[in-house]
């Protein structure tokens, strides 16, 4: 009796040593295939943000492989799909966001033509982009929501005494898009409610001067703090001593971030408009807004930052959440269900 050959994979990854939720998301896929299909069965073919498109074009070139299944993990990098892709090979793509959310250029169109399955983040991911690119939308699809960590060994630590609530991520000039603007905007009415409470802002980037700015415009410099860029023990640190996680973002494709802060039992604040609602499905794991009312997210935060009960229901059911959907252990079984479906 003959053994079933078995399956041969090729990744086409960002640099997984970057720092972001794409390539925090593309460690976790690597580590899942590979636990699957063993490392002499995988192969890997990596690009470095920055690095000359003719340049990343010869390494593929130079990749040809004879996969059965090909896996992109970024839209940005599909057209070297062809360039390694062997005639019989599946192609998968990943949808993360917002840069799937436009029509694209005519030779990304022509790719897109050679993708068997689309695999997206999150449903919102998958509405916007055949929304955009309509003529896909007939091309298989699954929703592979993303995970992250591992639940904690033991119960997290109360927050802080003080209300504090936590904004976290990178705060590009080209990213005004997160709700730091609207979040500080209203902070004049939740200090009227809570006028002990306290926003913290961690991340840097290109935005972060005009929003210190903004803040101190208002008369906010002792109750809302900027940290700059932090470390992942910092960033816990952080998530601990905070009452919730306050990001009403308008362009998440799923938002990492948010399980970051489930994880600890804090509960999150998102908005109306993006993936964030499929990830703590409000009011289990928090609340969900309209990023441009500044009355409702004042509303909310207050409400997030108040202790009691209701605080402490949040905090229960999103860090149950998290660990019954939203593990990387989670994320990894159903990226290998979508690749290797018998």
């Amino acid at each position: 009796m003959h053994e079933m050959p078995m399956t041969e994979l090729l990744g086409i990854f960002p640099s997984l040593a970057a720092v972001g939720g794409v390539q925090a998301s593309a460690r976790e896929a690597w580590q899942a295939i590979v636990s699957r299909i063993g490392e002499s069965h995988a192969s890997f073919l990596g690009y470095t943000p920055g690095e000359s498109k003719a340049r990343a074009a010869l390494a593929a070139v130079a990749h040809q492989s004879t996969a059965d299944i090909l896996l992109v993990w970024h839209i940005h990098l599909l057209k070297l799909a062809p360039l390694v892709a062997a005639p019989a090979a599946r192609v998968f793509l990943f949808l993360h966001g917002i840069e799937a959310w436009r029509p694209q250029d005519t030779i990304t169109r022509w790719a897109l033509g050679k993708v068997h399955q689309f695999l997206t983040n999150s449903d919102y991911t998958w509405a916007r982009f055949t929304a955009c690119n309509p003529r896909f939308s007939h091309v298989p699809h699954l929703t592979v929501r993303l995970g992250a960590g591992a639940p904690l060994e033991t119960p997290p630590p109360p927050p802080a005494a003080k209300p504090v609530a936590l904004m976290l991520g990178r705060m590009a000039r080209g990213e005004d898009y997160k709700g730091h603007r609207q979040v500080i905007e209203a902070w004049p009415q939740v200090l009227a409610a809570a006028p002990d409470a306290q926003l913290w802002i961690a991340g840097d980037g290109g935005l972060r001067p005009d929003l210190e700015q903004f803040a101190q415009a208002r008369g906010l410099a002792s109750s809302v703090r900027f940290w700059g860029q932090i470390s992942e023990n910092q960033k816990e640190q952080l998530i601990q001593q905070s009452r919730c996680l306050v990001l009403p973002s308008r362009g998440e494709g799923f938002g990492i971030v948010y399980l970051e802060a489930m994880r600890h039992g804090r509960p999150c604040l998102v908005s109306d408009r993006d993936a964030g609602r499929e990830v703590i499905h409000p009011p289990e794991a928090g609340l969900a807004v309209n990023p441009d009312a500044p009355h409702e997210i004042a509303d909310a935060v207050t409400r997030l930052l108040g202790p009691g009960d209701e605080w402490y229901q949040w905090s229960q059911q999103a860090r149950r959440r998290y660990e019954t959907q939203f593990t990387a252990q989670h994320f990894r079984d159903r990226l290998n269900a979508a690749l290797f479906a018998a």
